[in-house]
């Protein structure tokens, strides 16, 4: 059985992916993404919003406990 995750963890995880949503993004609205290439990029995005939505909820049961974590708003825009 696996430990549970870090409150540290998951908000390093939610900045990790939400800079990698932001890139893929960006590579998809670029020139350089072949006609081929789009589809399987596209799933690649769908699937890292997903991670990222899964995480956002694990970070909101571990706002409920620690009342000193950033809400999810402060979190995401904040600069680091």
């Amino acid at each position: 059985m696996s430990a549970p995750l870090s409150s540290n963890a998951v908000l390093y995880a939610i900045l990790s992916l939400n800079s990698e949503i932001a890139l893929q993004k960006e590579y998809l609205e670029s020139p350089d993404i072949s006609i081929e290439d789009k589809e399987n990029e596209e799933e690649i995005l769908d699937d890292l919003e997903q991670a990222f939505m899964e995480f956002i909820e694990l970070y909101k049961t571990h706002t409920h406990k620690d009342k000193e974590l950033p809400s999810i708003e402060e979190l995401l825009n904040s600069e680091l």
